[in-house]
């Protein structure tokens, strides 16, 4: 009786789709829906928070608060009412990068919406990871592509803080967007890799990497713990004697 008593006690109730379930107090939403029978095919992603694809909105007897999370991220707590949106609908602009500019005519056009914006920060207070939503939009309405592709970077297009933006803007498609050009336009070329590539692409390593793949397992440990490592990729702390814990 006493087991009994202790395992109720470590389960909370949750309601799925408008059916009550209980489960235990330290599962994600994620598993407490598979713990409840569901079959997760489709918004179950990477598990890992990092994909986006398990987008969920929740919300608490006699609370108006609408809360969003990652299923696979967010632990359940009782009396729970939830449903997923793995994915949200939202405009999606087509565009050749070849043929358009970093400038805020640019992401104007082809999301003229982002002229929109109240500046109420509630896409930042959805943001599962924790990024300035509506400062990123700001840098973009003032025509800032590098800021913007900066502060949008750990985005991973969920679609949470454009289903709570009330101007209706696609935040994460314009946060892609200013990525694009940014990457095209702006990030100063490596002109190493470029050269590199040119190497690459005339068969200058063909003979090294065959020689690699027949190489067995053990050679190839010695060989990546002996690698020469740029300074300043390395850890501070690195000192010869650690080779062998790289």
């Amino acid at each position: 009786m006493e087991a009994q008593e202790v395992k109720k006690e470590e389960l909370v109730p949750i309601f799925i789709m408008g059916k009550r379930y209980e489960v235990p107090a330290s599962f994600t939403i994620q598993k407490a829906m598979e713990y409840a029978g569901y079959q997760l095919i489709r918004g179950c992603g990477c598990r890992g928070g990092i994909c986006g694809a398990c987008g969920t909105v929740y919300r608490f007897p006699g609370s108006y608060k609408i809360e969003v999370g990652l299923a696979c991220q967010t632990v359940v707590q009782p009396d729970m009412y939830l449903t997923q949106i793995p994915f949200f609908p939202a405009t999606k602009s087509v565009y050749d990068i070849e043929k358009i500019k970093p400038a805020i005519e640019t992401l104007v056009k082809h999301y003229p919406e982002l002229l929109r914006c109240l500046q109420c920060n509630t896409c930042t207070k959805s943001c599962p990871m924790d990024i300035e939503v509506m400062d990123y939009i700001a840098a973009g309405m003032r025509g800032d592509i590098a800021r913007l592709a900066e502060l949008s970077f750990d985005c991973v297009m969920c679609g949470l803080c454009t289903s709570r933006c009330p101007a209706e803007i696609c935040q994460y498609n314009i946060a892609i967007l200013g990525r694009r050009l940014y990457g095209k336009y702006i990030v100063p070329r490596a002109e190493h890799l470029a050269s590199m590539v040119k190497d690459v692409e005339k068969g200058k390593y063909e003979q090294m990497l065959r020689q690699l793949m027949d190489t067995d397992e053990e050679t190839l440990k010695n060989l990546y713990t002996a690698r020469e490592i740029e300074p300043e990729q390395a850890d501070e702390d690195w000192t010869p004697k650690d080779k062998t814990f790289l």
